[in-house]
C-alpha cells in the first residue's frame, strides 16, 4: 500500500503485515483442496465457496458439503465464527469478509485465504482495512496467472498497512460499522429498485406485444383496418418484390423468365395457432416468414488481420436490446466493392445475432440511419420486412420476453455456444396488430422506455456517489481522520511487539512438541496447476 505508507502516519500509528497481527492461537492460511469426489451433498460439514465471500459481508449463497470423516481425513481447518475470509480470485480481487458462523461445521476452499486474529488486534478494524481502495489496488499489482487471475496467500502475507493504537482500531471499526451499515442499506435500496425498473421494463413489452398497453387506443380507434386484411396486403407485397428480384437476375444474366417461372415461388407457411396465446380483437397471429420481404441473409467474416481502416462493420459486441454503441465507435475492415454492395446495412433493416451465449442469442436491432451503409459480421444476419409494416414493432416483439423464447426455441449448442438459423427466424411467430396499432404501440413503448432510462440512469448517478463516498469515508478511517485521536492509547508499535512475542511462544512451543509427537500423516498436495495451500504451512 506504497500509497498510504508513503504518507506520514498518525501519532502512535505504525506499519505491519497480517502475518504480524496474528497471535498465539491465531490461524493465516488458505483454505482445503477439497476434490468434488470428496464432496458428500447430505455431508454434516459445509464447505464455504468463493461465492459466499463478499466486499465486507458474507453472501451464504454456496451448498456444498462433505463429511466430518472425509475433513478429518483431509486435515481440514474448521472456520470459527469472526474468522476472516479472504477471496484469492476475483471478483474483486482480495475482497474480505467475516464468517458470521454455521449451523454445520465449515470449512473453507484453497482460494479462499482465513485469517483469525486471535490477539488483541480488532477484527472488525482488519476487515474494513483490507477492503480498502488503496489495499485492492496493491492486491492487484500482486496478483499472477493468465486466464484466471489470483493472488497467493504468500504475496498477500507481503502488503504492509497502517496500524492504529488498538483502541483507535476499536473507535474506527465502530464507526465504519454505523457509517457503512447505513450507506450499504441505501445502496440495497438503489439496487431494489434498478431491479423493479428491470422487471417494469419487460412488463411494458410484454403489455405491448399483448394488445394491452394500447388497448385504450383501440377503444377509441374502431374503424382501422384490421391485421388479417393487412396480412393479405403485406402477402400480396411479399410476392411481387420476389418477382421483381427473380426479373432483375433474368435481366442481368440476360435471359428471358421460362414460361412456369412464377409457380417457384415458395409462399409462406401460416403458423399454427393451436398452443399460442388469444389476441385482440383484429389482430392476428403470423410469423416473421410472412413479413420479409428480403433476406433474412448472414453477414460477412473477415480474419482479424483485415479490421483497422476502410469500411465501417457493425459486431455483436456493438450492440445489446436496446443499446447501440455509438457509430462513430465501429472498428473499420478493409471490404472489397462487391462485399460493401452485398452485406452494406439498409436504414430501416431488421437485424439479429445469430451466434452467442444463450444469454445474449437472439438480440435484434433496427438499423438507424446512421447504420446505413455498415457492413454487419457474419455471426448475425438481417432482414427486410414488408413496407405495410414497422420494423421497430417487429423488434420490440423480438425484446420481449415470449418473442425472444420463441425466436431462440429450436436454438442449437456446440462448444460453449447457441445459434439460430434462418428457418428459426422464418419460423418465429409473430402477433400482429392493425398498422395504425403498430405505431401507436411503437410511440408508447419509446415513451415509457424513455422514462425508464431518464430513472436508470438517475439511480446509476446514485450508486457512483455512493461508491465514491465509501471510498472516501475509508479513506479517512485509514489516515486518521474518520474517529478523534487519544494521545494516551498505547502505540501500536506497543501492541506488534506483544503479538510477536506470543508468536515467539507459539513457536517454542510447537517446537517442543514436534520432539515428542508422532508425524501426522502428510495432507494430500494440491496439484502443480493450482497455488498449493501449503505455501506457509498452517500453525
Amino acid at each position: 500500500m506504497s500509497e498510504t505508507i508513503g504518507e506520514a502516519l498518525p501519532k502512535g500509528w505504525a506499519t505491519a503485515t497480517v502475518e504480524a497481527l496474528i497471535g498465539f492461537d491465531g490461524v493465516f492460511c488458505d483454505g482445503d483442496w477439497v476434490e468434488s469426489e470428496d464432496q458428500d451433498p447430505l455431508g454434516d460439514v459445509r464447505l464455504i465457496q468463493l461465492a459466499d465471500v463478499g466486499d465486507g459481508n458474507y453472501r451464504n449463497r454456496s451448498k456444498r458439503f462433505l463429511t466430518s470423516s472425509k475433513a478429518a481425513e483431509l486435515r481440514c481447518t474448521f472456520l470459527k465464527e469472526g474468522d476472516l475470509l479472504v477471496a484469492r480470485m476475483p471478483d474483486p480481487l482480495g475482497r474480505v469478509c467475516a464468517f458470521p458462523g454455521d449451523v454445520k461445521q465449515s470449512v473453507t476452499v484453497v482460494d479462499v485465504c482465513i485469517i483469525r486474529l486471535a490477539s488483541a488486534a480488532s477484527s472488525r478494524w482488519l476487515m474494513h482495512q483490507l477492503n480498502t481502495p488503496q489495499m485492492r489496488r496493491t492486491v492487484l499489482e500482486l496478483q499472477s496467472g493468465t486466464t484466471r487471475k489470483r493472488i497467493s496467500r504468500a504475496n498477500f502475507a507481503k502488503i504492509e498497512f497502517p496500524v492504529p493504537p488498538l483502541n483507535e482500531q476499536t473507535r474506527i471499526a465502530d464507526a465504519l460499522d454505523e457509517l457503512l451499515s447505513d450507506l450499504d442499506a441505501g445502496v440495497a435500496a438503489l439496487e431494489r429498485a434498478q431491479a423493479k425498473l428491470k422487471h417494469y421494463h419487460a412488463a411494458v413489452l410484454k403489455a405491448a406485444v399483448e394488445g394491452a398497453l394500447t388497448a385504450e387506443w383501440r377503444a377509441q380507434h374502431p374503424a382501422f383496418e384490421p391485421a388479417s386484411s393487412l396480412l393479405t396486403r403485406i402477402l400480396a407485397e411479399r410476392r411481387r418484390r420476389w418477382e421483381e428480384a427473380q426479373l432483375q437476375k433474368f435481366k442481368e444474366v440476360g435471359k428471358s423468365p421460362p414460361k412456369d417461372w412464377k409457380a417457384k415461388y415458395k409462399a409462406p407457411v401460416a403458423p399454427d395457432t393451436t398452443n399460442l396465446p388469444p389476441l385482440p380483437e383484429g389482430w392476428c397471429w403470423t410469423n416473421l416468414d410472412s413479413l420479409i420481404v428480403d433476406g433474412p441473409q448472414n453477414g460477412v467474416y473477415y480474419p482479424s488481420d483485415r479490421y483497422g481502416s476502410g469500411t465501417q462493420i457493425l459486431r455483436i459486441d456493438d450492440y445489446q436490446n436496446g443499446w447501440v454503441r455509438d457509430i462513430t465507435q465501429l472498428r473499420q475492415v478493409s471490404a472489397g466493392k462487391e462485399d460493401v454492395v452485398l452485406y452494406a446495412l439498409r436504414e430501416g433493416d431488421l437485424v439479429i445475432n445469430r451466434v452467442n451465449s444463450m444469454t445474449h442469442i437472439g438480440k435484434c436491432l433496427v438499423a438507424s440511419k446512421g447504420l446505413k451503409g455498415c457492413l454487419f459480421e457474419s455471426n448475425m444476419m438481417r432482414s427486410s420486412v414488408a413496407s405495410l409494416m414497422m420494423p421497430h414493432f417487429v423488434e420490440i416483439y423480438l425484446h420481449s420476453s415470449g418473442g425472444r423464447q420463441r425466436l431462440i426455441k429450436g436454438a442449437k449448442w456446440a462448444v460453449n455456444q447457441a445459434s439460430i438459423n434462418q428457418q428459426d427466424v422464418r419460423r418465429t411467430e409473430v402477433p400482429l396488430p392493425p398498422l395504425a396499432e403498430q405505431a401507436a404501440i411503437v410511440e408508447a413503448v419509446e415513451d415509457q422506455l424513455s422514462v425508464i432510462e431518464h430513472l436508470e440512469a438517475d439511480l446509476e448517478a446514485k450508486l457512483k456517489s455512493a461508491q465514491a463516498l465509501r471510498q472516501s469515508i475509508l479513506r479517512h478511517a485509514f489516515t486518521g481522520q474518520l474517529v478523534p485521536q487519544n494521545p494516551k492509547d498505547e502505540p501500536a508499535a506497543e501492541l506488534l511487539k506483544r503479538i510477536a512475542a506470543e508468536r515467539a511462544e507459539r513457536a517454542r512451543q510447537a517446537q517442543a512438541a514436534k520432539k515428542t509427537k508422532p508425524k501426522a500423516p502428510p495432507k494430500r498436495a494440491a496439484p502443480a496447476r493450482r497455488h498449493s495451500r501449503t505455501l506457509n504451512p498452517k500453525p
